[in-house]
């Protein structure tokens, strides 16, 4: 009797050890979908920023996350505003791509950092620094311009005798969305980059992307080759988008086309982090609002200022 209750009572607290283990197991399941999904929002944001960018040419497109793309329009800026040929960027983005995936990242092999992976104790800069994309990004182009004729040799090459890495052929994997998104945003290809996002549903200020344009074009807009300007959107635009502010940035490339749309280029690929709504240009224009087949191009658009490149962010 003894030994049978026992063995009822042992058999008893199994029984009810499986049926907590269900529930736990649930909690434990919901506890870390949620876990998830809060890391999720906190790494990428709003819903304003989910989308992607593509860039096309070469016979192929490549598509890029909003992040990795207003990375990609920053090593690119720093070129342009260097006045360095295509090339250049070509060959900073295929290393960057390699190294970080075109993330700012705080972490890699021993001292590695950023978007170059560059290491502090191999003179690149302090960590600060290093973290600093604008300053990777001239640090990189420091080194590169010291070799000669990098304009004329194999990208996967020159990117080795900048880098040193320990994988010397792994550049040559990413030359082709490399050439492509440096064509786009050193403004070869006119307009080029598209992106497809969710709308903004906010008031931002067109002062962001200003902001922005003096920081990654300084030399541009200190020379005067780039001049940027706040003005009633009513004055540039016969119709001006129903979810955009009631002030426009109007950027004048002074006359330099491929200077304009790499700049109209660029602030599409900041339209993610900065609310950007309308970008035109000669004619052309990428609305944010417009999903699906027509979002694969520039659409036509009918402004007054033809010249210059006006950016529209959100009013609401």
């Amino acid at each position: 009797m003894a030994a049978g209750a026992r063995r009822r009572g042992r058999g008893s607290r199994r029984s009810l050890a499986r049926h907590l283990a269900v529930p736990l197991t649930l909690v434990l399941l919901f506890s870390a979908i949620a876990g998830g999904s809060y890391v999720a929002l906190q790494r990428y944001g709003s819903p304003a920023h989910e989308g992607t960018c593509v860039a096309t040419g070469l016979g192929t497109s490549h598509r890029y996350s909003t992040d990795r793309v207003a990375n990609a329009a920053l090593i690119t800026a720093i070129a342009v505003d260097r006045q360095l040929p295509p090339r250049a960027a070509s060959i900073a983005l295929a290393t960057a791509y390699q190294e970080s995936q075109l993330q700012n990242i705080d972490y890699g092999d021993r001292d590695s950092l950023g978007l170059f992976q560059q290491r502090p104790s191999q003179g690149w800069g302090t960590e600060e620094q290093i973290q600093d994309p604008v300053y990777s990004a001239n640090a990189f182009y420091d080194e590169l311009v010291r070799i000669p004729g990098y304009t004329g040799a194999d990208i996967n090459d020159v990117a080795q005798q900048v880098q040193r890495s320990g994988h010397p052929e792994a550049y040559r994997d990413h030359e082709t969305e490399g050439r492509l998104y440096a064509s786009a945003l050193t403004g070869q290809s006119g307009p080029n980059l598209v992106c497809t996002l969710a709308a903004v549903g906010a008031t931002v200020s067109p002062e962001q992307v200003r902001s922005e344009l003096l920081r990654q074009f300084p030399r541009a807009v200190d020379s005067g080759r780039l001049t940027s300007a706040l003005t009633a959107a009513s004055g540039t635009l016969p119709q001006p988008s129903a979810d955009a502010g009631a002030t426009a940035l109007v950027i004048d490339p002074g006359g330099d086309a491929a200077l304009g749309w790499a700049v109209a280029n660029w602030a599409v690929a900041r339209a993610a982090d900065d609310g950007v709504v309308r970008v035109s240009y000669q004619g052309r224009v990428w609305d944010r609002a417009v999903h699906g087949e027509e979002a694969r191009s520039w659409g036509a658009a009918d402004d007054g200022a033809t010249g210059h490149v006006v950016v529209l962010v959100s009013g609401r």
